[in-house]
């Protein structure tokens, strides 16, 4: 087994509290390493856990999880875990992982889960969309759509998310988050491959050959996962193809880090918005052709 047999990585640092007496990580831990890149696995095939699995009606349960120790990691270790999925039966999925210091092969693990019904934890066949959207992603397929448009198109999916972002996570007034603009916008909405919509921003003219970009929220089990900036730059190319020569927007201070990556350069003091501390960043908009998105 080797780096190259995965294309999913979640990286972590050993902390302190997982060495044992001997200053190596405790065996056990290993495992749970293991199933915290289980999270990442779901994000990075655009499937919000659980929300996504229950979806369908089912969820999944370990029937059996397996190590094999071939070198120790110690206290402060970058480790990276591989993961994949190598088998889909009936109702069972079979993940394989591999814990790596740099290119030095730790760890080798297995975890086979059932799909059963939650409420009876009987088996139940693995949905075929599910099925699907494992074996395209193991391909190297898109996980993401991104749709632009009209918010009579994709108003409703908007509202989904801004409200579960910004109204029920972070406590704006549900008066403060709608507008009239909303109507005489741009928006960008990104499903996942079960029509679920993940993350959305929307875009309006701020001056004359300037576009505001605002909105942006991505659901919380989903960040990271690149799909925000899926839909940043989908707005950034409609900004592009009608003219604009910059991008501008208001950035929670907290994702500031997210528009700089992408950019955006930070002007003026921090001031506040509905209560949240906030940047104004600008990006310039060189007319050229799109491509991909990331």
């Amino acid at each position: 087994m080797k780096r190259s047999d995965f294309r999913l990585f979640h990286r972590l640092r050993v902390r302190w509290a997982e060495v044992d007496a001997q200053k190596i990580v405790f065996n056990g831990h290993y495992l749970m390493y293991v199933d915290t890149a289980i999270a990442d696995y779901w994000r990075a095939i655009g499937m919000p856990y659980p929300d996504a699995l229950e979806h369908h009606g089912g969820d999944l349960y370990v029937k059996k999880a397996s190590l094999e120790y071939h070198a120790s990691a110690r206290y402060d270790d970058v480790l990276d875990v591989g993961l994949r999925c190598s088998r889909i039966g009936n109702s069972s999925m079979v993940f394989e992982a591999g814990i790596f210091r740099q290119d030095e092969l730790l760890i080798t693990g297995e975890l086979v889960y059932v799909y059963a019904d939650p409420n009876t934890q009987t088996s139940m066949r693995v949905p075929q969309e599910l099925r699907d959207t494992i074996s395209d992603f193991e391909a190297g397929k898109p996980m993401f759509q991104v749709r632009v448009g009209g918010w009579d198109e994709l108003g409703a999916d908007a509202q989904l998310v801004r409200t579960e972002v910004f109204v029920q996570e972070q406590g704006i007034p549900a008066e403060m988050e709608w507008d009239d603009a909303d109507r005489g916008c741009l928006h960008a909405v990104a499903y996942n491959r079960f029509g679920m919509a993940l993350a959305t921003g929307r875009m309006l003219e701020h001056v004359p050959g300037v576009a505001k970009i605002g909105r942006m929220a991505v659901r919380r089990t989903m960040r990271g996962s690149g799909v925000g900036r899926a839909v940043l730059d989908a707005l950034m190319q409609a900004a592009r193809e009608r003219g604009y020569r910059e991008a501008l927007l208001h950035a929670q201070t907290s994702a500031a880090g997210f528009y700089a990556r992408a950019g955006f350069t930070a002007r003026g003091p921090e001031f506040e918005e509905a209560g949240i501390a906030h940047r104004s960043m600008r990006k310039e908009l060189p007319r050229r052709g799109g491509g991909p998105l990331d």
